[in-house]
């Protein structure tokens, strides 16, 4: 016997499909969502768009974490409600193939990206989301080349005083620049000329020349009357702040990979404060990947709609209990990180409520006959659907017409 038949081949084919396209449904959904919002933050530090896309791949972990559970379940519960409402299911139960018998290849799906994602929540997003944090930290030091920003005065090591502006040429020609200079023998020098740009040196790295042209210099002496200068060209040495280095990786638990977490988690020797924090964190991190152990068995549960019904309900209610879930656990890693509950307690608590209300529910649609584990939400939201086309019937009809039932 092959290890995989004709039928784990077709239920293969209709699970990869949703699968694949709600995983990249939902993470261009997240990036496009985050996008909007670090091209504002980029622009308003004036640094290059480049850095964008590299904070947004340093992100991908993160949204893969959450997308890589959800395209697993609703891929699986798509396929099996394409199954049950073609009564392709009914054929497949009355030759004998169980729920738990067709659940083998998801379930082999299912081993794979519980590999994919534990590598990912343990070693790789640690790494991403420092990098993001570095990004950021130099984006908004400088260190990324970030522009002076046009039409605001901007301070340059307490010592000059600069304001352009207008910038053209991409920024290669500066017009309408103003300088303030002030040195250590209190000699101010103001400086206005119609346009410059920024020359590199590259014997002296951390200073740069601001090449101005057509413009005029005021300087003025303490006790001396001030003199005024025209010039055609005029060099203008800037010295370029000091940019400290970022902080080792490990500022934050979620920077930690697993086996760090474990170290420091599990050490005397630290603070409580570092031993709750850690341990949330792990435990935070593992009930997310071991939860995807039961995403197949809720899949199935949602997936098969009461017999001569179409609902879809049991979609919408598994994407609301793995949303609402991932929102449990993250805040209790909050709480727990702040020592004001117990890590088990607070992560492995709804985790083991989560498991017993999925293993109900997946009891109730395999082993017991006609068994619907939301059978009574359906009914009611049949019974809610059904009041409300009634409402809109009357309301076309006018207050003052009478319906059918009061001719009657």
């Amino acid at each position: 016997m092959k290890f995989m038949t004709a039928i784990d081949r077709y239920i293969l084919r209709l699970v990869l499909m949703p699968m694949l396209g709600i995983f990249v449904l939902a993470a261009s959904l997240l990036v496009m969502d985050k996008m909007l919002r670090l091209f504002d933050f980029v622009a308003t530090e004036g640094g290059p768009i480049g850095v964008v896309f590299k904070m947004l791949a340093n992100m991908l972990p993160e949204y893969a974490s959450l997308a890589i559970p959800l395209g697993l379940m609703l891929g699986i519960l798509l396929a099996f409600r394409k199954l049950a409402t073609s009564s392709e299911l009914d054929v497949m139960r009355a030759v004998g193939l169980s729920y738990t018998r067709m659940l083998r290849v998801p379930y082999i799906i299912t081993v794979v990206l519980i590999g994919a994602n534990f590598a990912i929540v343990g070693y790789l997003q640690p790494l991403s989301r420092y990098y993001y944090e570095e990004l950021n930290y130099e984006l908004k030091s400088g260190a990324l080349g970030a522009s002076i920003k046009v039409g605001e005065f901007t301070a340059l090591k307490d010592r000059i005083a600069l304001r352009i502006d207008e910038s053209k040429d991409n920024g290669q020609r500066l017009m309408g620049i103003f300088a303030r200079v002030a040195n250590q023998k209190g000699q101010v020098l103001s400086i206005s000329a119609r346009e410059g740009r920024f020359l590199a040196l590259k014997d002296q790295p951390d200073t740069i020349i601001l090449r101005l042209q057509q413009g005029q210099i005021i300087q003025d002496m303490p006790g001396k009357m001030p003199r005024v200068l025209s010039f055609t060209r005029h060099d203008l040495p800037i010295e370029l702040p000091a940019i400290e280095k970022f902080r080792q990786r490990g500022g934050q638990e979620r920077e930690y990979l697993l086996p760090e977490l474990l170290k420091l988690g599990w050490n005397k020797s630290a603070s409580p404060e570092e031993r709750a924090s850690s341990q949330a964190n792990f435990s935070y991190r593992m009930v997310e990947v071991v939860m995807m152990l039961l995403l197949p068995l809720l899949a199935v549960a949602l997936a098969i709609p009461p017999k001569r019904s179409t609902s879809a309900l049991g979609l919408f209610v598994s994407i609301v209990m793995v949303v609402a879930y991932h929102k449990v656990n993250q805040y209790a890693n909050d709480v727990a990180s702040l020592g004001k509950i117990n890590p088990i307690l607070g992560l492995w608590g709804p985790f083991l409520v989560f498991a017993l209300l999925i293993l109900w529910m997946y009891w109730r649609i395999a082993y017991v006959p006609g068994g619907q584990p939301l059978g009574w939400l359906e009914t009611a939201s049949d019974k809610v659907l059904k009041r409300l086309k009634s409402l809109l019937r009357r309301s076309r009809r006018g207050p003052n017409l009478p319906t059918p039932a009061d001719q009657t």
